[in-house]
């Protein structure tokens, strides 16, 4: 190519200024239209509507309604409280009327062993006064024989000697028992406890006696023991509690089942003195 050669320039051509001026006038057109409409737009805009909403009234029969209804609801609540109160009460005394009744079952088991160890201390303690005065009392064995047969004949000839009528036929029965075991709770023929001796006794006379020695000890009328008669019931304890009954044979002696040891027996009052008597014939 020729130095001289013609190069087409690459630069973009220029916008003529007539497009430009155009272009500016309907940009400013559009503008001004935009700017007048905005200055008349509240001009022309509808005025706001502001609405005012009246709120209800309260009358006196709504306030009423409310008062009588709170008023309800606090009945309620009161009322349940009251039964929680109530139902608390109710399980608290029954707490403790359960403690009370295992407390007085408690002490009335304790009253009634203390009563039980009482009188077998007191029975042990006969048994061994009757056993020591018996080791005392018995007869050598050179005095045995013609000595006890005549020793015997005279007890008898004593008790009839003394007695009469019905105590008569009491103790004669009695009498005949000596030499029986003494087992507690036996009725006879061959074994007896106190009272069942005693009992069994004034049975033969068609008098029926308590079981007992302590309801024994108030069956009759109390007498003093410096007035007994034959047929007496003598009792040693207190006058409805007590824990051994014998019949007085006359001439300070008596008869009675005294302990397993000694089975029964006829003694003297000395040996074991009686704390009282009753008399039934």
């Amino acid at each position: 190519m020729s130095h001289t050669a013609h190069i087409p320039s690459h630069r973009k051509p220029r916008r003529s200024a007539s497009k430009v001026v155009l272009r500016s006038g309907v940009a400013g057109g559009v503008l001004s239209t935009i700017a007048v409409a905005g200055a008349a737009g509240p001009a022309n805009a509808e005025p706001v509507t502001t609405q005012t909403i009246e709120m209800p009234t309260l009358t006196s029969g709504l306030v009423g309604d409310f008062t009588r209804s709170a008023e309800a609801t606090q009945r309620v609540a009161n009322s349940l409280d009251l039964r929680a109160q109530q139902d608390a009460a109710a399980s608290t005394a029954e707490r403790t009327a359960k403690k009370a009744k295992a407390e007085a079952d408690r002490k009335a088991e304790a009253k009634k062993k203390a009563a039980e160890a009482r009188a077998k201390a007191a029975a042990a303690e006969r048994a061994s006064r009757t056993a020591e005065r018996t080791t005392l009392s018995a007869p050598s064995s050179s005095n045995s024989g013609s000595g006890s047969s005549s020793g015997s004949t005279a007890s008898a000839s004593n008790v009839s000697s003394q007695a009469t009528g019905s105590a008569a036929a009491v103790l004669a029965f009695a009498q005949s028992q000596i030499g029986d075991a003494y087992i507690m709770g036996s009725t006879g023929p061959n074994a007896w406890d106190c009272s069942a001796l005693v009992q069994a006794a004034y049975r033969q006379i068609g008098v029926d006696l308590p079981r007992v020695s302590q309801d024994q000890s108030t069956a009759g009328t109390q007498v003093s023991l410096s007035n007994l008669q034959p047929g007496d019931i003598l009792y040693w304890g207190g006058a409805g509690s007590a824990y051994h009954t014998a019949i007085y044979a006359g001439g300070g002696e008596f008869i009675g089942a005294q302990n397993p040891s000694s089975g029964v027996v006829k003694k003297s009052m000395d040996w074991d003195p009686p704390s009282g008597a009753v008399r039934v014939l």
